[in-house]
């Protein structure tokens, strides 16, 4: 993770590799963002290229230009898609700019300075949000790895550098980004490497010496307390399921959060095995579990008074000998019994076991995570999550932290009529219903294994289903590579700090 410094300096005075200037729109043309850290010779001369370039201000559009006067090195020019300065509402925009000009520079500058308006201490958080995020690259699987440097260092020019908030901002920054980025790295290890049991040794190495305790539930830990979600999808595999459960509780803790997250390690389909180009993405599937263990990181290094209690659901659901089958019956740790339908439907059995375990401390709130359903991403494509709730205050609450994190997320209705789908012959209820409402559906299976609260009451509950936007396949854009994106990390700490 590069080192991160906000100065109040010029251009001339911080030396870098490569200096990263804003583009706004100005009428159909382009002109940089004022900033006074800027010479007034240097943005003329910019100014002056992008009307001879055409440049657009658009979003990702990213203009190199060299022989700048004042300034040494390449100047990078960044489009936000902006008309005029950015305003309060386009911190955004100010972060996917700054993500995809750093981004841009990868392998090819050690050390980046970017010049930005300040019109506000949001404005600059914001700024090195993005500028962190746009450095990230995972290079442990290619062969010239260790010989590749990294952006080792961004300096953010602003006068606003000493405000009491723009300090707070950008040390939360720093934390968030390094384990968002320990969530991207998890996410891209290739299944052979990653698996249940791995993941969880790497999560008890990750917060060793931390705030935060760390227990492994391995099978015979998880057959004594009923999980037949995990032991079922892990039937198939020769890497037995685990559950592992983190444990941060801080003094005089505002309230307590619940997380649960979708560790699938790798999804093949099961019995109902998937196409050949439908597994290629298919390590991604633990993304969730990956999202809600760095979020806890992040909370815990930031010593947010929320207690959290996280359960990663880890489980890799192959079609070995004993695979679980269509129409097998599993009992989960509420009691419940489910018919199994179609094994490629595995996600909200693992998640059925976690939420019941969550849902025994009475927390004040369960939130979710995982990359669940096809049919979120036919609703709300590639770049947006959906939000699923029992409860509309506490889904709005978090739709806000989503918001305030810049993290695409859309609110779905909980339709209780599609439960007709889900009625079983054999069982309490089946894991699937009609094909038609899937996201809904699957949504509406998690909610019956969320318990109540001493008053008999359900406990407040959201569901996050981040299949579209967990993992990008085809296109990179802003601060997000192709690969693993990180969704869910900085809501879930956003959703912690405004509970704190």
């Amino acid at each position: 993770m590069p080192r991160l410094n906000v100065v109040d300096q010029v251009v001339g005075k911080s030396k870098s590799d490569a200096l990263v200037v804003l583009a706004v729109k100005d009428g159909d043309a382009s002109q940089v963002a004022a900033t006074p850290a800027l010479p007034a010779e240097a943005r003329e001369h910019v100014d002056a290229n992008l009307l001879t370039l055409g440049a657009t201000a658009a979003a990702d559009e990213i203009i190199r230009l060299a022989g700048v006067p004042g300034v040494d090195g390449t100047v990078v020019i960044t489009g936000c898609g902006v008309e005029g300065m950015p305003s309060a509402d386009d911190a955004e925009a100010l972060r996917r700019a700054a993500g995809a000009a750093v981004r841009a520079l990868r392998g090819k500058a050690t050390s980046v300075t970017v010049a930005f308006p300040s019109g506000s201490p949001s404005d600059v958080v914001a700024t090195c949000e993005g500028a962190l995020f746009g450095a990230y690259e995972f290079t442990s699987y290619k062969s010239d790895g260790k010989q590749r440097k990294p952006i080792a260092k961004i300096t953010v020019l602003s006068p606003l550098a000493k405000d009491s908030t723009v300090r707070a901002g950008v040390k939360q920054a720093q934390v968030v980004a390094e384990h968002r980025a320990w969530a991207q790295d998890l996410v891209n290890t290739p299944p052979l490497d990653l698996y249940p049991d791995s993941f969880a040794t790497a999560v008890k190495e990750h917060f060793t010496g931390s705030k935060v305790k760390v227990k492994v539930l391995d099978e015979k830990a998880l057959a004594k307390e009923s999980c037949g979600g995990l032991i079922g999808v892990g039937r198939g595999s020769a890497r037995p399921p685990r559950m592992a459960v983190l444990t941060y509780r801080p003094t005089r803790a505002k309230s307590h959060i619940a997380f649960v997250g979708k560790g699938i390690t790798f999804d093949s389909g099961g019995l109902c095995i998937k196409p050949p180009e439908g597994m290629i993405t298919m390590k991604c599937d633990m993304a969730g579990a990956a999202a809600v263990a760095a979020a806890t990181a992040a909370i815990a290094d930031l010593g947010l008074p929320v207690a959290v209690t996280t359960y990663l659901c880890l489980a890799e659901n192959l079609t070995g000998a004993d695979a679980q089958r269509p129409g097998d019956v599993v009992t989960m740790p509420n009691g419940r019994t489910v018919e199994i339908i179609n094994t490629d439907a595995e996600g909200r059995l693992v998640m059925a076991d976690g939420l019941a375990l969550a849902s025994r401390d009475e927390p004040d709130l369960v939130v979710d995570v995982a990359t669940l359903t096809g049919a979120a991403v036919l609703s709300l494509g590639t770049r947006t999550a959906a939000a699923l709730s029992n409860d509309d205050t506490v889904r709005e609450e978090v739709l806000d932290a989503a918001g305030a994190a810049g993290e695409d997320l859309w609110p779905i209705p909980l339709l209780q009529h599609l439960r007709s789908g889900m009625k079983s012959l054999v069982a309490d209820t089946k894991h699937t219903g009609t094909r038609q409402g899937g996201m809904i559906i699957a949504a509406l299976f998690l909610q019956d294994f969320v318990g109540d609260d001493a008053a008999g009451e359900q406990l407040p509950w959201v569901h996050l289903d981040i299949a579209g936007p967990a993992y990008s396949s085809d296109e990179s854009y802003g601060y997000v590579d192709k690969g693993a994106s990180g969704y869910g990390v900085r809501t879930l700490v956003q959703l912690a700090r405004a509970r704190s």
